[in-house]
């Protein structure tokens, strides 16, 4: 399908995916983006000739608008953010600063004058840039930084690069630890750029917050202080979350002046099979079998498709299939399709991006690692097996195919849980609003407390540099004081221990080290997987895809960071694995609450403990569970946050009808919650847990508890508190409208569900979420 692809083209091409006998009623709705015609702007004149020769020869005549307003305050020393769309040139508006700073500010004797730091959150996206800026021809020194690169890589990097690449665990671990090193770079440092700034939510990002206050802090020391560019997806109070992020006042450019073919979407759900899930409940097909069947089609049709998939072993899965089913058309067709994913090794990742970057490869599955600005060449459709998690990352993931001004389309295909189901029937929660902020607390004192330790081996902390870190910086310094791990002197605090304090803490919470995976006969690393994930995905007997190679885990030694595994023979072992965890919860403080009538909503601190004590087999294609098989391993204690809701005695004997379940109410209504929590607060289901009881220790009657998955909370249960509202009432429309008649995986089942999501009562989640929202109008007071 050629670039220039008409808006008759993509309807009806979609037209033919929906129309294969069999596939009626699965698309819900249609939705078409216009095209926008594109603005220009001047080149400014402090441009550095040689960089805007560079820039027009390939084929940059005039920059956009937005490139322009955004390179001007850059360059005029103002902070910040370009938030526009997929494939808007954001990279330009800071390239142009950046490139001309550095072309122009060598001495005569060549030694750099302005450096750039450019920080993404991949790898792979540095790379990207890197064979971007090279191909420019300009005679500006560059470097990537990262754990691929070699010593002498890193050695010639501080020593010459003036545009170093790098992401922030490098930065975190080894840059700002080494500062004296980099001492020549820092201080030349001119231009700090944050590319893809919107990933940095969560705990993820307020570590990332404090990693860029300890680089402003230790700038500062060489007498540099460097001017920040970020670039992002369009999101929602970009300038906010920027000041948040960087802990400066940043100005927003969030104009888009690019050109945009027009996006026809479709929303997708597979349907209903003849299998049952567990207690009969009827079973959906999977959106990575699904999906495997639409990247088939499309690559049949010789339409360049890249299709992302939630999990790892979804896109090895859907790689998979789809090839196999290629095979099928015509022998050797199947090899057109290709996988990418987190976990390989680093040869394996290069290996791929080249082939990306030169167009060779454009059929692909893949993680959202490919939904950050890797440039990729030629796509015309994107098929998303999954909602996301948040409708920026949807609108970023869509935006990479059609880039420029060609049309394209996208394909979200239903997942079959509460949040997805709800959305392919109600697409003005989609379409109709506006993309979310980010979400993330760079006060939770979990994470603060090791930055401040690393701040102090850095450079002794004085009281004059805590208000840089927030208004808990104190209190948390002098909890750090007391407990041994920082020492009080008269220039300030000091480090004590004779370790790294960069080490104490892993800013992507992995929840310590990564564990290696091996195969089991000749001792091979073939990949790795984050401590945190090993216990659900590579336990003891856990299906684990690699590379389209099949593997099942030998055994998981959580001692010496090794899952041992055996690779399959093709076609087994037929089935899928998913671990399941049992949790418990106290409340350990209230920090604020709302009264709903005789109800009560809460929000405040809890210690959960959880366990993963068992895994399902899951036959495929069809989703049948075969059997489930116990595990051993350890329980986990986790403090963090949590939002919770109360149902007094007397309330529910007088208005819930007769016959009602209510630990099986309150259990089905806390599964849909967690489902819808996403639509609200940037979060995925896997971020959040729950806990739902007729009667709770704590509180003494009827509760249901949605709490944050990270150490001090990551601001999605506080999220979920001040819009709970309209979260619930979007919870109990899933359940309501969902057509099972007892209760099913799109509405109140959870696939980690510890207890075979039994007691469920739909019906009575139902009526029991009925009875809170109509409670009344909630009053704030304080606790």
């Amino acid at each position: 399908m050629p670039s220039s692809t008409a808006s008759r083209q993509v309807a009806d091409l979609l037209h033919r995916l929906s129309a294969v006998p069999g596939r009626d009623g699965r698309l819900t709705h249609v939705e078409r983006v216009p095209a926008r015609e594109p603005r220009v702007s001047p080149w400014p004149e402090w441009v550095d000739p040689d960089v805007r020769r560079a820039f027009t020869e390939r084929g940059v005549a005039q920059p956009w608008s937005h490139q322009v307003e955004a390179a001007e305050a850059a360059w005029a020393g103002q902070h910040v953010i370009v938030s526009t769309g997929t494939a808007s040139g954001k990279s330009l508006a800071y390239q142009l600063p950046a490139l001309s700073a550095a072309h122009g500010a060598r001495d005569r004797h060549g030694r750099r004058g302005a450096a750039t730091l450019y920080l993404s959150p991949t790898k792979a996206l540095a790379h990207d840039q890197l064979s971007s800026l090279l191909e420019l021809g300009l005679p500006v020194r560059l470097s990537t930084c990262d754990g691929d690169s070699s010593r002498d890589e890193r050695d010639w990097a501080r020593a010459h690069a003036e545009y170093v690449l790098t992401n922030p665990d490098m930065l975190h671990r080894s840059i700002l630890p080494g500062h004296e090193r980099w001492s020549g770079f820092l201080s030349s440092l001119r231009y700090v750029v944050i590319d893809e700034s919107h990933h940095y939510r969560g705990v993820f990002g307020a570590h990332v917050a404090h990693v860029l206050r300890r680089l402003r802090r230790v700038c500062a020391s060489y007498g540099a202080t460097p001017t920040f560019v970020l670039a992002s997806a369009t999101t929602a109070e970009p300038a906010l979350t920027a000041s948040r992020l960087t802990g400066l006042n940043v100005r927003a450019v969030t104009d888009d002046a690019s050109p945009r073919g027009e996006l026809t979407l479709g929303l997708w759900e597979p349907p209903l099979t003849s299998f049952t899930g567990e207690n009969g409940a009827p079973v959906r097909r999977a959106a990575s079998s699904e999906t495997a069947d639409l990247l088939a089609d499309l690559v049949a049709e010789d339409v360049a498709t890249l299709a992302f998939v939630r999990s790892r072993q979804g896109v090895e899965q859907v790689a998979l299939t789809a090839a196999a089913l290629l095979e099928e058309v015509e022998p050797g067709l199947g090899g057109r399709v290709a996988s990418y994913r987190g976990g390989y090794l680093p040869e394996e990742r290069r290996a791929l991006e080249s082939s990306l970057r030169a167009g060779e490869i454009t059929r692909l599955a893949a993680t959202n690692a490919l939904e950050l600005g890797i440039d990729i060449h030629g796509l015309d459709a994107v098929l998303i097996a999954g909602f996301p998690g948040t409708r920026a990352a949807l609108w970023q993931q869509l935006g990479r195919a059609g880039r420029g001004a060609q049309d394209a389309l996208g394909l979200l295909i239903a997942r079959d849980d509460p949040l997805d189901t709800y959305l392919v029937h109600h697409p003005e929660a989609l379409l109709g609003r506006p993309v979310e902020a980010q979400v993330f607390d760079p006060d939770n004192p979990h994470v603060l407390g090791p930055h401040l330790c690393a701040a102090a081996q850095e450079r002794p902390l004085t009281s004059a540099d805590l208000p840089l870190f927030g208004p808990r910086a104190r209190e948390v310094t002098l909890a750090l004081t007391e407990a041994g791990l920082l020492r009080r002197r008269a220039a300030g605090w000091y480090w004590t221990d004779r370790h790294r304090a960069a080490d104490l803490t892993d800013i992507r919470s992995a929840g310590g080290a990564a564990i290696s995976l091996v195969e089991s006969h000749t001792g091979r690393v073939i990949g790795t997987v984050d401590g945190s994930r090993a216990d659900g995905t590579a336990h003891t007997g856990a299906v684990y895809l690699h590379r389209g190679e099949t593997w099942l885990v030998d055994d998981l030694d959580l001692d010496d960071h090794v899952a041992t595994m055996t690779r399959c023979a093709p076609g087994f072992p037929g089935y899928t694995t998913s671990a399941r965890e049992i949790t418990d919860i106290t409340i350990t403080a209230e920090r604020d609450h709302q009264d709903w009538g005789p109800c009560r909503l809460s929000f405040g601190d809890v210690e959960v403990s959880h366990q993963v004590v068992s895994y399902l087999k899951r036959r495929q294609p069809s989703g049948e569970i075969m059997a489930e098989e116990p595990l051993d391993l350890p329980e986990r204690a986790l403090s963090t946050s949590a939002v919770w809701w109360t149902v007094p005695d007397d309330l529910l004997a007088a208005a819930l009808p007769p016959g009602i379940d209510l630990p099986g109410a309150a259990h089905a209504a806390e599964h849909c919650a967690i489902g819808l929590l996403p639509l609200f607060a940037t979060c995925d289901r896997w971020d959040i847990g729950g806990v739902s009881t007729a009667r709770h220790a704590d509180t003494g009657v009827l509760t249901v508890f949605v709490h944050d998955g990270h150490p001090g909370g990551a601001g999605f249960a506080e999220r979920g508190y001040r819009a709970a509202r309209e979260w619930l009432t979007a919870t109990r429309e899933a359940i309501v409208s969902c057509a099972c008649p007892e209760g099913c995986p799109s509405c109140v089942q959870s696939p980690k569900c510890g207890n075979q999501n039994n007691p469920l009562d739909k019906q009575g989640a139902a009526a029991l979420l009925g009875l809170l929202l109509a409670s009344g109008e909630p009053s704030t007071t304080e606790p």
